[in-house]
């Protein structure tokens, strides 16, 4: 009942000994979360939370078999950190930071496109499968364990989708928060095709936001499905006026012209439920579930 990760995937933290990390990884481990090793360049040998400290990721894979990572990195460090998870052979990355500069993440795609490494992030609060696994910084307290799949670029609005779900009743398979910067590693096109082989997702919840060319790419990739499983989506930020423009950054790659309501278009006409408000999800849920 998961996609990507579950109870048995072997997670390793980068920048284990910072604050930040210290308090998350402390509550996906009470969660259940299966958390192998940390890895933080000097401190090999020692432990921390419990957990042995490697100088490397590959030092790390070989001792405990990890093959999932959640980097608690400065931006400027991601590249070298997505790079290091790659060379090791890591399955799936989870990167939290913000801020991460364009032309760092334009190198950080040409090394993912060269591997099977998926990434994250960044700008996520990262994935998790409701009592099985936590991989980044989700307030777990409001998940459940279910049958409908979350994706989303709108890491507040995530939350919110989650509680929609618990309103109608139900709740989570696998919950994925994309990122919400300009260039992104998994986008919703993964997503959408990994809970259609998830046999134990019944519906997806897709929450896009202005900016970039995300949903679209979604929902041609939705559109052409022979069995489709049901979606219902929103775009944040339908409800700004015409004339209103954004400082959101994301948005640069459209210089503006795709408006909220082509993104809405274009999901309804690949079959795509969209809603207008965040807190109908639910009432559109009752209705698939029923």
């Amino acid at each position: 009942m998961s996609v990507f990760v579950n109870k048995e995937t072997k997670v390793l933290v980068q920048g284990i000994t910072g604050t930040q990390a210290s308090f998350h990884v402390k509550r996906s481990l009470d969660y259940g979360t299966n958390v192998v090793a940390g890895v933080t360049p000097g401190k090999g040998g020692t432990e921390h939370l419990g957990i042995p400290v490697f100088d490397t990721i590959k030092e790390a894979i070989k001792e405990t078999g990890a093959n999932a990572s959640v980097m608690f990195v400065p931006a400027k460090q991601v590249v070298v950190a997505v790079k290091e998870g790659v060379e090791a052979g890591l399955d799936l990355m989870v990167c939290i930071a913000d801020n991460v500069p364009v032309k760092d993440m334009l190198e950080v795609k040409a090394i993912l496109k060269q591997s099977k490494t998926r990434l994250i992030g960044p700008n996520t609060p990262g994935i998790i499968t409701p009592g099985e696994a936590r991989l980044g910084i989700f307030p777990e307290n409001i998940h459940t364990v279910g049958r409908i799949g979350i994706v989303s670029r709108s890491s507040t609005l995530t939350y919110e989708a989650v509680l929609e779900t618990k309103r109608a009743n139900a709740g989570q398979s696998t919950v994925i928060g994309l990122g919400d910067d300009m260039i992104i590693g998994m986008d919703f096109v993964d997503a959408i095709a990994a809970f259609h082989e998830d046999d134990q997702t019944d519906a997806i919840v897709m929450v896009g936001q202005m900016g970039g060319l995300f949903e679209e790419e979604g929902a041609a990739y939705y559109r052409h499905l022979k069995h489709k499983k049901p979606i219902i989506g929103i775009v944040a930020g339908n409800t700004m006026l015409d004339d209103h423009k954004m400082g959101y950054v994301g948005d640069l790659m459209t210089y503006g012209d795709i408006t909220v309501q082509d993104k809405v278009n274009t999901m309804k006409d690949a079959g795509i439920i969209v809603v207008d408000n965040i807190n109908d999800i639910h009432k559109e849920l009752l209705k698939i579930i029923a």
